[in-house]
């Protein structure tokens, strides 16, 4: 096929604003805290959410109390949070939970080896670990906090990395039970890798 006869491209149709509510007399109505964030979920789904996420984070320190560890570091629990709130996201899919936990520590590893501890190599492991979940298209926030926990902790590697391993496959084991026991919930992953 030529270049000449190819098809045009086409532009997606733009999004049309959303309705904008009006006050009595006709002006737009005054909502300051409200913005254009989305509306909050039904009570029943954020009660299902919100314990979902609470039964795998505390599976996580019970596991941690098992194997006398801390399990539950904080970008897990951000982790949790992205998988039962948003499980449509990128961010959310396995590729990007379980393959940026590990991209970032093994950075947070490396800046580690190469500059010690310190703030300032945190600050660099975070930068260095965004970068790399782009170009390896696993985006995932919290992963890149945990190059900086790595850098600012100093945890054992192997140990480190084998907890790591098992939380976040745990945390993408949970999100895909607890879309599968709820029939109103959105199916997750949107994909697997």
């Amino acid at each position: 096929m030529s270049l000449d006869h190819a098809p045009a491209p086409t532009t997606p149709a733009p999004i049309p604003a959303a309705p904008v509510p009006t006050d009595a007399s006709g002006r737009p109505a005054v909502r300051p805290l409200a913005g254009r964030a989305p509306a909050p979920p039904p009570p029943a789904t954020a009660l299902y959410i919100v314990s979902a996420a609470a039964v795998v984070l505390l599976g996580l320190v019970g596991i941690g109390a098992l194997v006398h560890e801390v399990v539950l570091i904080a970008p897990l629990a951000a982790s949790a949070a992205l998988v039962h709130s948003a499980p449509a996201l990128p961010l959310s899919q396995p590729r990007s939970v379980i393959g940026g936990h590990l991209l970032c520590a093994g950075i947070g590893f490396g800046v580690l080896a190469a500059c010690g501890s310190s703030p300032w190599a945190a600050a660099v492991a975070g930068s260095l670990a965004l970068a790399a979940t782009m170009i390896a298209r696993t985006p995932h926030s919290p992963a890149c906090a945990t190059a900086v926990i790595v850098v600012l902790q100093s945890p054992e590697p192997l140990r480190f990395l084998a907890l790591l391993v098992g939380a976040c496959v745990l945390l993408v084991m949970a999100g895909y039970a607890a879309s599968r026991a709820r029939r109103e919930a959105p199916a997750y992953p949107a994909y697997w890798w």
